[in-house]
């Protein structure tokens, strides 16, 4: 059963943007794809600007800790979430700035086309955590789905109360350097489930928990992890 048993979250029939209804901001995520196969392949990156008309400025990708090879002229195509709007539009390579400064710039985007999403989207994870209540002890669990607001949480044995606060302990990987955050978050039990069969002798407990005064890093680091579901892999949206 879902978290709050909240419907999942539904997209809108597609439209057409213009760039300002975009809202886009400085630093946020972008998904760039590359058409040299087949199958296009999917890479990160960041937007550093725009001039409007003329070209976008964006962080060229890495992998492996080097930078993607781009070439000038080359079609590529953007993606990006921006509030509730996920929207796709196609640029080319005009100039490749390297080392030391990896950028870009990309011919400014003359036709958007995108759909609305439904906000504080739940995403699927696997995310091996720990829970720490005053009145419960120190218990590993298992994160299945997560949120900017809240999370699911399975473990094997119940909880002795369903209700009450406690403290979710989990790990991120930040963006910004691929390495993991350790995210300590206060939370409140607002539901419980039996899993797999409705006995207590079955496969074990979810709990459903919202998050209490987030911190604000923290929030950054999940709202980047549904940024980039949503752009990668849209089918792990709960």
């Amino acid at each position: 059963m879902r978290m709050n048993d909240a419907p999942a979250e539904r997209e809108f029939p597609p439209q057409t943007f213009d760039f300002e209804s975009m809202n886009l901001q400085v630093g946020v995520r972008l998904q760039l794809l590359t058409h040299r196969r087949l199958k296009p392949v999917q890479h990160f990156s960041t937007l550093i600007g725009w001039l409007k008309d003329e070209y976008l400025i964006v962080k060229i990708p890495f992998e492996k800790n080097a930078p993607i090879a781009l070439t000038e002229g080359e079609r590529v195509t953007i993606r990006v979430f921006s509030g509730v709007n996920v929207c796709s539009f196609a640029c080319t390579v005009e100039r490749v700035f390297d080392r030391p400064l990896f950028y870009a710039h990309l011919s400014f985007p003359r036709t958007i086309q995108g759909t609305s999403l439904r906000t504080a989207m739940r995403v699927r994870v696997d995310i091996a955590a720990q829970l720490d209540a005053d009145w419960a002890g120190m218990r590993d669990c298992q994160l299945t789905n997560l949120s900017v607001h809240g999370a699911r949480v399975e473990m094997r044995e119940p909880l002795p109360r369903e209700s009450g606060e406690l403290d979710l302990m989990f790990s991120l990987v930040s963006p910004a350097n691929e390495e993991d955050v350790p995210i300590k978050a206060r939370a409140a039990i607002r539901n419980v489930n039996v899993l797999g069969g409705g006995t207590e002798q079955s496969a074990g407990f979810a709990y459903g928990v919202q998050f209490v005064d987030l911190d604000p890093v923290h929030f950054t680091l999940l709202q980047n992890l549904t940024y980039e579901v949503v752009l990668a892999d849209r089918q792990r949206i709960v």
